[in-house]
């Protein structure tokens, strides 16, 4: 059976076209079935403004000030001006880590369960213990850890949350925002054992989708699809070798 030069194209396109559809959805991560049902975003998941808890592995920075936090204010900028008998070096931050049995090891004042407590809950504990060495303590803790991983179109990007209490679309402006190769209409995030599926497209799905989002969540932004670059892409020897053996081929039989 002899094939025409057209014939051997046809062939050639349809390998490649059957090696795209092939690799269109082997990167894509989370895929969701056709029956899979996102569970319903609610009123409570949306507008759930809390206030972060220490939990175990957090680092905390704790800054202790004297004098009810004078030398935060400092008016005047008396106490932080140089003099001749001090330096004016920074001092190094020291962060404090949260240990598997909920309790964190502090200068002076020793260990203290802090697992379980609000920042707030934290500082008014240390002021008190900070009390009984030094005048009217002022005590500042802040998270140094919490943050929340962002995969897919935007590139794998690991987001601290430097606020509490912040949303999706913050998260999203923080990753540079969705690029044009995106899906706006299939944002998942991962939370624990539940997939929320989220439709940034319309007003309504913003609206309806737009939830606050908890240390430790994945957001996944599905990326466009273009199966046949794909297929390019990720077969470019395999085609080299078809293309060159199909060239070979065509030249033998136009010298017969």
């Amino acid at each position: 059976m002899k094939f025409s030069t057209l014939q051997f194209r046809y062939i050639a396109f349809l390998c490649l076209f059957v090696w795209g559809c092939g690799t269109y959805k082997q990167n894509v991560l989370l895929h969701a079935p056709d029956d899979f049902k996102s569970p319903p975003i609610t009123k409570e998941i949306l507008q759930a403004e809390r206030n972060y808890v220490i939990q175990k592995n957090d680092m905390l920075k704790v800054d202790v000030y004297t004098n009810k936090g004078e030398r935060v204010i400092d008016p005047n900028p008396e106490l932080t001006r140089p003099t001749a008998n001090t330096t004016n070096q920074l001092r190094p931050q020291v962060n404090y880590l949260v240990e598997l049995d909920g309790v964190v090891k502090f200068p002076v004042i020793g260990d203290l369960k802090m697992e379980g407590l609000t920042l707030r809950q934290a500082e008014l504990i240390l002021q008190q213990e900070y009390d009984k060495f030094f005048h009217d303590c002022y005590v500042v803790v802040t998270f140094q850890n919490k943050r929340v991983i962002v995969l897919g179109a935007v590139g794998g990007q690991v987001i601290p949350l430097v606020n509490q209490n912040i949303t999706l679309a913050e998260v999203i402006a923080l990753a540079k925002g969705l690029p044009n190769d995106s899906k706006a209409g299939s944002i998942r995030i991962v939370r624990g054992e539940k997939v929320f599926i989220v439709d940034l497209t319309t007003i309504e799905g913003f609206q309806s989708g737009n939830m606050i989002i908890e240390p430790g969540d994945i957001i996944y932004i599905e990326p466009v699809r273009r199966p046949f670059a794909e297929g390019l892409r990720d077969y470019t020897g395999l085609i080299s070798l078809f293309v060159s053996a199909l060239s070979l081929i065509i030249v033998i039989r136009s010298l017969n």
